[in-house]
């Protein structure tokens, strides 16, 4: 399979097509082992990756197969293999067992039939899951359990955690035969850990590859990067070249043959030959030529981009010391995409706040507390309220403590801590019981509260469990006291307060929610409803009815949730602070000079989500940056908001300044071609322009159904977006939007529902935190904090790119160069196809005379980490793809032909007279092209370190020794060549004239460019150069030195990249 998968890139299937041409030796003018040797070391270095993977991915299986695990089969317990469950087979789990397959929980030790498990290495999550026993089974003893049958009823297999929707019935005598529902929480996950809990026991319904984990394994899709895309159309184009090559000298080479060649009796071509004759000549050229595409480039980018990775690893300064995490690159192929990022696209709670949710304010029964010292748990009335039992306090904070699914845990010395998967909800039932309402006990069916001393037991009768789509939570309890029947609510404001009775003043909850959402602080609502015991009943049997749907249970499961949420009597508005992370301001400053547009996509209200905004520099104050609001009451409204924030933005940019710096012709272009130059390319005034647009989930919604092309349109204006209330589906589609027109997109998020985004951009960052690793591990980058965000984009993407354009092309340039040679000798020898070079030659330039000395550059910098994080604005040169495009491709081309034009010529000149053997023009050829390439490397190397010395003129020296060995070998065709050489004066006086001519032009020509026209990072390096440090001198600067400054300041300022109206990432103009 790994073969299979090797040879379906057109590459390979190319070098192999190639490789089966030269076994043809009829047309081959050299070995076959020049391609297949090559070819089978590099198959070789790809097999033998895939296959460690293999093994190692073996040894693991082999591992979870051969685990020892109990089962119950009539009755009797006994220990088997992993491997040797079947589906229905009851599973008998111990404390801190590993899970085995997927199971529908039947029983526990706990009397009340819930257990807890650890699922962090099935979702990342950290904090224990409360597992219950379904309904149906509750009350079964151990003998019972042991020989229970019945039929579960479920869906085929999916890779969905978070949902299973299926039924369960048990047969008699065991009990009766009713349909149960079961979900999720119903439950225990191949690779989770059974925790806190003596035993517990379940049938088996997915195994083997058909668990939730097997099948959410898989090899993620491969990711093509920007770079990648234009090396694939360099290689197309020269593979067209090589085509028209081959055509010419073929047909040219036949014309020769047919009116010279045959007259030569010594070349001994026969008077009539076969059918295909004709095309003998043009395949040899094939073949000669077939080394204009390098045959290294994938080994030497795959090994390159594996080293980017390790750094990316390695960075102390990206090592997050509170956490102890360290930053990780789970994919070691996109690292130079990272210097190209145009738009992130960020979460808040968690990403950009640091997610320790503190409970800071509240308003009860119209009465705002903690307004003046900010902390609503040392306010004095709030305090009284509670011990005066006012009715409504009570109730709001009854609803903090027994509204979520936090699982209170008590330790041998009877504290209580709580277990919590959402931080408001910890926050919250802290909060309550910092408030004498402590939450001391919970299983599936009851929870008990202490009150001022005093214990309150409740039963849960129902859980309408929060989702995205709803935005709200609610429990149905029963008082142990009074019996009386209560539906406890909390959510979002828009999902709660219009669900208030009639008749209900709920402004003031308004002003409330406002309030603090201008404080940056997030805000639930909390309601309350008496249930008559008639309409509960009601209610109930259709809510397990719709439990019981195996079609569509989730939207009826919402319907019947929707038919109950409802005339409830609002008891106030919570008000929860989360701070953000230290450096998250400064980042966001530093990563929007640089030319990045974020975005930040929350959850959150509208005017938290602005406040936040402020606070961390996405959004500024200035008179020069614009807010733009969409938003309204009907489509309508929406869709017309959204036209005149299109149209502000637009006559924004059309000033008059603008129209004297382009003249007309500029603005009949398409609209996307205006905008992008109108808003992207004005260097003065215009280009401090802040344009920033916010809209809600809802407003998004009817946008993408109606007006998608002006959204899209808006979005490409605007530097910056705030959009609230989002989905994790809309999240994606955002992303999905900007994909769409071109612009490379990174997405980063902390929690599950940040998984879909990050899939769905260019790139994905997930960050460790406080919701889990469920992010991180869907990521192509984990990182423990946003501000770490600036080394992995401004330093490792940077850096990352400006190798591989350097890498991939010189790979071309090293492939061209040698082709170049042969298809001048071809003149020479009467464009027969004959090759110059020997075939050992020929296989050792590929594989090792070329390949080790451009690996220097993976350790090259071209201006220092601090001069990057001073002048973010350089990440400009990598995100217009200006050191790898069609016109830098051209320069490497250029200097390819010239090279080779060099060294034929002062070879031919020095050596081709009757006293040289063919091979010693071939070695001397070979030389010039060594000598030629280690200068080339050298010169185009910015700092140099001991591996990169080693490295390349450790193989110039390597070179020498590697052909001198070759030499005495009597078998081989250059025998004693290479000692003859040495022992030449002319062999090294034409090696230093090569290089002088060949190298002197190429130096003459970089040193005027960056004497008359430099660019940013010519006059950052000269900076550098010139103060030893880029930080500022306290000494008066030169004249020189002050003219560097300005220019740079000018460049940096107008280096923003164009697009035209056929926009492609890579294809830009050349650096400046």
């Amino acid at each position: 399979m790994g073969a299979i998968q090797y040879f379906r890139r057109f590459m390979n299937q190319y070098f192999l097509l190639i490789a089966c041409l030269q076994l043809w030796s009829r047309i081959t003018p050299v070995s076959p082992a020049t391609t297949w040797g090559p070819l089978i070391i590099i198959f070789i270095v790809s097999a033998s990756k895939e296959a460690w993977d293999d093994y190692n991915r073996y040894l693991s299986d082999k591992k979870a197969n051969e685990r020892k695990v109990w089962l119950v089969k009539d009755g009797i317990r006994r220990q088997i293999k992993a491997q040797e469950i079947h589906v229905g087979d009851i599973v008998w789990l111990h404390e801190n067992d590993e899970i085995p397959c997927d199971l529908v929980l039947i029983g526990t030790s706990d009397p009340q039939g819930t257990c807890y498990v650890e699922t962090s290495a099935l979702d990342g999550e950290t904090d224990l899951k409360t597992r219950i026993v379904p309904s149906i089974s509750a009350n079964l003893s151990v003998e019972q359990l042991e020989k229970v049958k019945g039929v579960v009823e479920c869906p085929n297999p999916d890779n969905d955690i978070r949902r299973f929707d299926a039924n369960m019935r048990l047969f008699l005598p065991t009990i009766d035969n009713e349909k149960c529902p079961l979900t999720v929480n119903n439950t225990l996950l191949q690779s989770c850990y059974l925790r806190y809990t003596e035993w517990a026991c379940g049938i088996a319904v997915y195994t083997g590859n058909e668990t939730k984990s097997g099948m959410s394994r898989g090899t993620a899709e491969p990711k093509l990067t920007a770079a990648d895309a234009m090396i694939d159309k360099l290689t197309i184009a020269i593979f067209l070249l090589q085509i028209v090559a081959v055509l010419v000298l073929g047909y040219f080479g036949n014309i020769w043959k047919d009116t010279q060649g045959l007259k030569q009796w010594y070349l001994m071509y026969p008077v009539k030959g076969p059918w295909y004759d004709f095309l003998v000549i043009p395949l040899r050229f094939e073949l000669l030529c077939s080394i204009m595409i390098p045959i290294s480039i994938k080994v030497t980018l795959d090994l390159a981009k594996g080293v980017y990775a390790k750094f990316i690893d390695w960075d102390e300064q990206m090592f997050d010391w509170e956490t102890n995490t360290p930053a990780h690159s789970a994919n070691t192929a996109i690292s130079e995409d990272l210097g190209q990022v145009e738009y992130i696209l960020s979460d808040k709670t968690g990403t950009l706040t640091e997610n320790r949710m503190i409970f800071k304010q509240c308003c009860i029964s119209n009465t705002t507390y903690g307004n003046d010292n900010g902390d609503a748990l040392k306010d004095a009335r709030l305090l009284n309220a509670v011990s005066s039992d006012d009715p409504d306090v009570i109730k709001f904070l009854m609803v903090m403590a027994l509204c979520n699914t936090v699982v209170p845990v008590k330790s041998n010395d009877d504290t209580v801590s709580y277990k919590a998967q959402s931080q408001d909800e910890e926050a919250l039932v802290n909060a309550a019981s910092n408030l004498n309402v402590m939450l001391i006990s919970k299983d599936s069916s009851t929870a008990e509260i202490c009150f001022n001393g005093c214990k309150f037991r409740y039963e849960l009768l129902d859980i309408l469990e929060f989702t995205s789509d709803r935005k709200r939570m609610s429990v149905v309890v029963k008082d142990g006291r009074t019996g009386k029947i209560h539906l406890l609510s909390k959510g979002a404001d828009e999902a709660i307060l219009p669900r208030a009775y009639p008749g209900q003043q709920i402004q003031r909850y308004l002003e409330a929610v406002e309030m603090y959402s201008q404080l940056g602080l997030r805000t639930l609502c909390l309601g309350w409803r008496d249930l008559e015991e008639d309409e509960y009943k009601e209610w109930s049997k259709n809510f397990q009815e719709a439990s019981c749907s195996l079609d569509n249970r989730e939207s009826k499961i919402a319907e019947a949730c929707h038919s109950l949420e409802r005339d409830l009597y609002i008891l106030g508005v919570t008000a929860i602070e989360d701070r953000l992370q230290d450096g998250v301001p400064e980042t966001i400053k530093l990563l929007r000079n640089a030319g990045i547009n974020v975005w930040m996509l929350t959850g959150d209200k509208q005017n938290t989500a602005i406040q936040i905004g402020l606070l961390c520099n996405l959004l500024t104050s200035e008179p020069n940056s614009q807010l733009l609001s969409i938003s309204g009451k009907t489509e309508e409204d929406i869709l017309r908001s959204l036209d005149t924030a299109l149209l502000i933005t637009k006559n924004t940019c059309e000033t008059k300044a603008l129209e004297d710096l382009f003249p007309c012709p500029v603005f009949n272009l398409n609209f996307r071609n205006y905008i992008c130059i109108a808003f992207l390319e004005c260097p003065l005034e215009l280009n401090k322009l802040d344009l920033a647009f916010v809209l809600d989930g809802w407003a998004l919604e009817i946008i993408l159904k109606h007006s998608k092309e002006s959204f899209t349109r808006l979005a490409m204006l605007s530097r910056t977006a705030i959009c609230c209330r989002m989905t994790p589906l809309q999240k994606a589609q955002l992303v999905a939007i900007l994909k769409s027109v071109g612009y490379l997109t990174l997405a980063i998020g902390d929690g599950g529902n940040d998984v879909r985004m990050i899939q769905e951009a260019n790139i994905g960052v997930g960050i460790s935190g406080r919701e889990g690793l469920q992010a991180a591990r869907a990521a192509d980058y984990s990182i423990g904090k946003f501000k770490f965000l600036k080394r992995l984009i401004l330093i490792h993407g940077r850096y990352s790119y400006n190798r591989t354009a350097f890498i991939s092309q010189y790979s071309f340039y090293k492939s061209l160069l040698i082709c170049f040679i042969q298809i001048l000798f071809a003149f020479l020898s009467g464009l027969s196809g004959t090759s110059l070079f020997n075939s050992i030659s020929l296989m050792a330039y590929n594989v090792f005379y070329t390949s080790l000395p451009v690996m220097t550059i993976i350790f090259d910098k071209d201006i220092s980490e601090t001069t990057v994080l001073q002048y973010p604005q350089i990440l400009h040169h990598s995100q217009a793809g200006r050191l790898l495009n069609p016109t830098t491709f051209c320069g490497w081309f250029g200097r390819s032909l010239y090279h080779a034009l060099v060294i034929f010529f002062i070879t031919v000149c020095a050596y081709a007279d009757e006293k040289s053997e063919m091979q010693e023009l071939s070695m001397v050829a070979l030389s010039g092209c060594i000598w030629l390439q280690a200068f080339v490397v050298t010169m185009d190397t910015n700092s140099f370190t001991y591996p990169q010395i080693i490295l390349i003129w450790g193989n110039f020296v390597a070179f020498y020794m590697i052909n001198l060995i070759l030499s005495a070998i009597p078998s081989l065709q250059i025998y004693t060549i290479m000692f003859c050489l040495c022992g030449q004066p002319s062999y090294w006086i034409t090696m230093a004239l090569t290089v002088a001519v060949g190298m002197g032009p190429v130096m003459a020509l970089r040193y005027f460019r960056n004497l008359y026209r430099p660019s940013a990072i010519n006059i950052l390096q000269q900076i550098e150069q010139s103060n030893g440090s880029i930080q500022p001198s306290r000494n008066v600067e030169s004249a020189a030195l002050k003219s560097a400054r300005t220019n740079l300041t000018n460049l940096l300022s107008g280096s923003r990249r164009k697009r035209g109206s056929y926009y492609q990432p890579l294809l830009s103009e050349p650096a400046r």
